[in-house]
């Protein structure tokens, strides 16, 4: 009788081990079925903000009538943005880089004893920031008229900006994981089952590029500043548990 009771026992013992490394292999596999998808949003849009910068130099032996002559050239500057329709909160005028200029004193035979000095080099730059777009780029392509004043602006190519960054990502955002959800509902339907709750989820690189250009993709996740007319991108990777 104890044989027999020691038996059963051990049978029971062992059913109920298979019963629960089958439940456990069983919900196992099942965490394992999961849909990945990646969902993709982008969206043309147009900067509404621009910034121009250019520079302006003097050079003397004499540094007071360096410093003279080039702050009245950004006297002369200032009233001309002015009258260009540029107001004192748009401009901005850096502080003024003094640099010391030294050319090498060379003998006879070609070998350098020494350096000469040969003056004051002062650089400053005035940088617009500005909503009004068109005006800012005719000065930009206008700003040579200040030759005629004795001023050489050096200017650069303007740089463009979208100042509501944020919602914009914030709506791609949305309709990336709109767009995964449905891929993964295709999926699962397909396969005949049904999209369960999400297990994953992580942003992709969100991208700006130049609208209708060549311009490649970053890993770090691309800025441009050069177009006016751009496209935004981003990316979102989901998964999905399956019923």
């Amino acid at each position: 009788m104890k044989l027999n009771f020691t038996v059963v026992i051990c049978a029971v013992a062992a059913i109920i081990c298979a019963t629960i490394v089958g439940n456990a292999y069983k919900y196992k596999f099942k965490t394992t079925e999961t849909i990945s998808v990646t969902g993709l949003a982008e969206k043309e849009f147009e900067s509404d903000k621009i910034v121009w910068n250019a520079n302006y130099s003097k050079k003397s032996m004499d540094l007071k009538s360096a410093y003279a002559e080039l702050k009245d050239d950004e006297s002369k500057i200032k009233s001309y943005l002015v009258k260009k329709g540029v107001t004192e909160n748009e401009m901005v005028f850096s502080a003024i880089t003094i640099t010391k200029d030294f050319e090498p004193k060379i003998d006879a035979n070609g070998r350098q004893y020494g350096t000469e000095f040969t003056g004051y080099s002062l650089l400053q730059s005035v940088n617009v920031d500005s909503k009004e777009i068109e005006k800012v780029e005719k000065i930009s392509r206008e700003s040579t008229e200040l030759i005629e004043d004795g001023i050489e602006l050096n200017s650069s190519a303007p740089s463009y900006y979208y100042s509501k960054l944020s919602e914009l990502k914030l709506d791609l955002l949305a309709k990336a994981s709109a767009d995964a959800k449905q891929r993964a509902e295709v999926i699962a339907k397909n396969s005949g089952g049904n999209l369960g709750d999400i297990k994953k989820c992580n942003m992709g690189i969100f991208q700006i590029t130049g609208l209708d250009t060549n311009e490649d993709f970053n890993s770090g996740g691309a800025f441009n500043t050069t177009s006016k007319s751009k496209k935004a991108t981003i990316t979102v990777r989901i998964d999905f548990g399956v019923k």
